[in-house]
């Protein structure tokens, strides 16, 4: 009980005496005689350990949980224990779930584990389970609360959310957790996809394991092994995406020929009947066709199974999108019918990506297939949400740019002019006679009419019968005239069509074509046509969806042209300003991937003003550059001004598409501003931004791969330093920075500084600036301290300070201004921060001097060594080897013995010659350091050298004698 550590012996012995003593319980389950005297064992061991939980040995509040844990572990299921003992352990494992030690509040949460009841929404062991599992620091305490919390209607979001943990061990038990206490019908179809996405996303293997091995495979077995069930309870029209992911997933895993024989059909023509055709069976069938012919020889044999023949296949998809009804204005307000359209539209827009698996190698079928794709892009009746897809799959069929310029602009022109059958009027002189002989007629019939009744009010009879001859043949005349003037010749022409639905369809087209296209193409006639006529005139349109379209279009063609990005810029800005929000980030995008590719240089217009006269001065000339270079400089600033405003907006896409083009520039060199990165980490923090999880991704990764990339993009961060916390610092109470914590972001910004943290290859050899970034922000904090000493922030600076990697070369000056602070600085938490500063100061130069010493005297000693052996070789002698190596050892000894001495010495003194060294290396630069060294420090050293070399001629002239 008061050994801590988990040694096996200990274990066992716990181990032990839990089962010995739950062992009584089970028998007395089965002898009831005995029940009151032998469940005292048990209940006297948990009544001891009871009042022991609360001892101050971490050694003995673990054992006392643990041994708790095991008793009730070891219990049977049936067992049954004491009220009020049970609401003693109860009372007693709550309060050790906030143990300041984690191995104790992990076995409490393992002793709790039986104790609770799930179907109590009140219950205190659920509750602090819920607490401890989002709340607690300790993974492993967040990972035992994970196995031993019982699923509920209340605690399943809370097993769900540690999918999402920092720790990719409590991210893998969670799904394991789910795979085996979890039904998928307890799960929304939501819940369903969002564990999917985010696990078989997930950057740890160990987690992607686990959730392909356990949950998925789950899963399946709940649907009885049927993958296209399971695809039906994710909703794949609606996460097609995530069910592409699962269906890889589970093809990695099982074998090519089971997974053929769910598209097999029987007729021979490789087809699944249309009639047949669901989103899920659509899906599957695209992706196993693409997962076969990524497999290469090994797939093809399957794939040719489930696939015919490219013009086989372009008649059975033609057939099916002729197959889509047109929504008329009746239906569009009944939602079955809408539902089942857009579910016939997902079904083609699976049979158009499948025919990225299609064999297009021979000529004959790919030419047939070219001419179904175009003849489906130019029915009218074609969806406008399968017309990208047309597009790309012809696109990608059709290598040359040329031909596909051609193409596409040809399906326009059918598109937007196509042929139609009109009446054409006759000649205007042969209407007028047509006319003229028209009231002739109708003039007779009047008189021939008048002249009826006369003759029949007098009897004439035989007048009146030719009469009525006469009329009935003007009668004929007038027929025949008017069917002469009614039939009109009929001609084929051409008629533009400007409804909305056209123009959404040639547009997409054209930016699909520019999507496609190499940038070395650039813009040429045909191009310039469809500009002038399509996109242009689409940026000013009534309906949004064709303004949105007309912008992207204008953007790529920007990418393809220089010239053309910068006379179309300003047009971009205007769109950016006043046109709805959609339409707006479309042109923000398209404003930052035209600066990414050309750089500010061509979009700094200059204002053409007036020649000036021939006797005009060259001053005023210079100054007119001058007042040009200006002008083009604030126009730049104020293009920037306008993009960077976009971060204060309201709508999170603009927000998140202006720090994502700010973060580009900046990082790619072609921005260099303090303002905009302070902007920036403002926003990062900023709690209205906490929803924006793409703008918080993106500027995490940004921040440490910008700042460590150079000293440059860290002195950015330096000057943006103190604005940042100042910003912070005065924002007012109702302003959401008033709630970010600026001791938070100081420690960011002195972490993103640090010179240790600079990638090797961005540090620059020894020409470099000796003052590192931290050495600058050290002295920067320190004058704003002396501004204002008794500011609140000084705190947050004295922190800072702290926290800097400082040189040896700032240390003095830095000293002084240190001791300038303590003077004034009356907060006594920052003066003690302050003083602890002061002393790692001075210990360092201490330690400075100390090495600068030592490393002066391995100099001069190695100084002293090399003009020995230059002298001994000027001296021309030819010694006794046993009497040279005798010599040479003596005087090693000698100098070694010199160099210990002269070390000690140095040390006694090393302030003061520390302070006589850089006199005389200020004083005199023509003096060699060495030589000055070697005759103030060393003068044994010095005779002991004279004694050797005289011992040397003495040897010389020896020698000479007794030749």
């Amino acid at each position: 009980m008061v050994v801590y550590k988990r040694e096996p012996a200990v274990e066992r012995v716990i181990e032990f005496a839990a089962k010995f003593v739950t062992s009584f319980h089970q028998s007395d389950m089965e002898n009831d005689e005995e029940e009151e005297e032998d469940g005292g064992i048990l209940n006297y061991l948990l009544t001891f350990l009871l009042k022991s939980h609360e001892a101050n040995s971490n050694a003995v509040r673990f054992r006392a949980c643990q041994l708790i844990n095991k008793l009730l572990g070891n219990m049977p299921e049936n067992a049954q224990i004491d009220d009020d003992l049970f609401d003693k352990i109860n009372e007693a494992m709550l309060i050790r779930l906030k143990d300041k030690v984690p191995n104790v509040r992990i076995q409490a949460v393992l002793a709790l584990s039986r104790l609770q009841d799930p179907k109590d929404d009140e219950c205190p062991v659920v509750n602090a389970y819920a607490t401890l599992i989002e709340n607690d620091s300790n993974p492993e305490v967040r990972r035992a609360v994970l196995s031993c919390i019982a699923p509920s209607a209340k605690t399943l979001p809370k097993i769900v959310g540690r999918t999402k943990d920092v720790k990719e061990t409590v991210r893998k038990l969670a799904y394991q957790v789910l795979a085996e206490k979890v039904h998928m019908r307890a799960l929304s179809i939501a819940q369903r996809v969002m564990l999917l996405q985010q696990g078989l996303n997930d950057r740890s293997d160990a987690v992607k394991q686990a959730m392909q091995k356990h949950l998925l495979q789950g899963w399946l077995r709940f649907t009885e092994g049927n993958i296209l069930e399971l695809l039906h309870r994710l909703d794949v029209e609606n996460s097609s995406e995530v069910a592409v992911s699962v269906l890889n997933a589970l093809f990695s895993m099982t074998p090519l020929n089971e997974l053929a024989e769910i598209c097999k059909n029987n007729d021979g023509r490789k087809l699944i009947p249309a009639d047949t055709l669901t989103p899920e069976f659509a899906l599957y069938w695209r992706v196993l066709c693409e997962h076969l012919k990524s497999k290469g020889e090994e797939g093809e044999e399957f794939l040719e199974q489930i696939l015919p023949e490219p013009v086989v296949y372009a008649e059975y998809l033609l057939s099916y999108i002729q197959s889509i009804p047109v929504v008329t204005e009746e239906q569009r307000g009944d939602f079955s019918y809408i539902g089942n359209l857009m579910t016939k539209e997902f079904i083609g827009q699976q049979l158009i990506l499948i025919i990225k698996s299609l064999d297009t190698s021979e000529e004959g079928g790919r030419k047939r297939l070219l001419g179904i794709l175009q003849e489906i892009l130019t029915l009218p009746t074609t969806p406008i949400s399968l017309i990208s897809f047309l597009v790309e799959r012809l696109l990608h069929i059709i290598i040359d740019d040329n031909k596909r310029i051609q193409i596409v602009t040809e399906i326009i022109s059918e598109i937007r002019a196509p042929i139609v059958t009109v009446a054409v009027n006759n000649d205007p002189a042969d209407a007028r006679k047509k006319e003229l002989k028209m009231a002739e007629i109708k003039v007779k019939l009047i008189e021939a009419k008048d002249s009826l009744e006369n003759c029949i009010t007098l009897q004439d009879f035989h007048r009146a019968s030719e009469l009525k001859e006469e009329i009935k043949a003007l009668e004929d005349a007038k027929i025949n005239l008017l069917k002469e003037t009614e039939q009109h010749e009929m001609k084929e022409v051409h008629i533009e069509k400007n409804d909305a639905e056209t123009l959404q369809k040639c547009l997409i087209l054209c930016y699909e074509l520019l999507k496609q296209m190499s940038t070395s193409t650039g813009i040429g006639a045909t191009m310039d046509g469809i500009i002038e006529s399509l996109i242009l005139p689409g940026i000013i349109n009534v309906h949004p969806v064709v303004r949105n379209l007309a912008v992207l279009c204008l953007g790529c063609c920007g990418l393809q042209n220089q010239d053309f990005a910068s006379k179309h810029f300003v047009l971009l800005l205007q769109v950016l300003q006043i046109d709805d929000v959609t339409i707006k980030i479309s042109a923000l995008k398209a404003i930052f991937d035209q600066l990414m590719t050309f750089g500010f240089e061509p979009f700094k217009t200059k204002k053409i003003k007036a020649t000036q006269k021939e006797g005009a001065e060259i001053n005023s000339s210079e100054e007119q550059e001058s007042k040009e270079s200006e002008e083009e400089t604030a126009i730049a600033k104020n293009v920037l001004k306008l993009l960077s405003d976009f971060l204060d907006s309201e709508v999170s896409e603009l927000r998140t598409g202006a720090a994502e083009g700010l973060a580009k520039l900046m990082f790619s060199g072609l921005l260099v501003s303090s303002r905009i990165l302070s902007h920036l980490v403002l926003l990062w923090y900023n709690p209205v931004t906490e929803e924006d999880i793409r703008l918080r991704h993106c500027l995490g990764v940004f921040f440490p791969m910008f700042a460590y990339a150079s000293r440059t993009n860290q002195e950015c961060f330096e000057e943006a330093f103190l604005p940042t916390l100042q910003t912070l610092a005065n924002a007012p109470a109702s302003s959401p920075l008033a709630e970010i914590d600026i001791t938070n972001v100081a420690e960011l910004l002195v972490d993103l500084t640090r010179p240790s943290g600079l990638n090797p290859q961005a540090k620059n050899p020894p020409d470099y600036q000796a003052l590192t970034v931290h050495d600058n922000l050290a002295m920067k904090i320190c004058n704003e301290i002396l501004t204002c000493p008794h500011s609140p922030e000084v705190r947050v600076y004295t922190k800072a300070l702290s926290s800097l990697e400082l040189s040896s070369d700032l240390a003095k000056d830095l000293l002084v201004v240190l001791n300038e602070i303590l003077e004034q600085v009356k907060d006594r938490t920052c003066l003690r921060a302050l003083e602890k500063i002061k002393i790692q100061i001075e210990k360092g130069i201490k330690e400075h001097s100390d090495q600068a010493v030592a490393a002066q005297d391995d100099i001069t000693t190695m100084t002293v060594l090399q003009s020995e052996d230059e002298k001994n070789k000027d001296v021309d002698i030819t010694p006794v080897k046993e009497v040279k190596a005798t010599r040479t050892k003596s005087t090693q000894q000698k100098t070694n013995r010199g160099r210990r001495k002269v070390v000690a010495s140095a040390r006694t003194n090393r302030r003061r010659q520390t302070v006589e060294a850089e006199a005389n290396s200020e004083s005199d630069h023509e003096v060699p350091e060495p030589e000055s060294e070697m005759k103030m420090r060393l003068p044994r050293r010095a005779k002991t050298a004279a004694l050797e070399k005289s011992k040397l001629n003495l040897a010389q002239f020896l020698n000479e004698d007794k030749s």
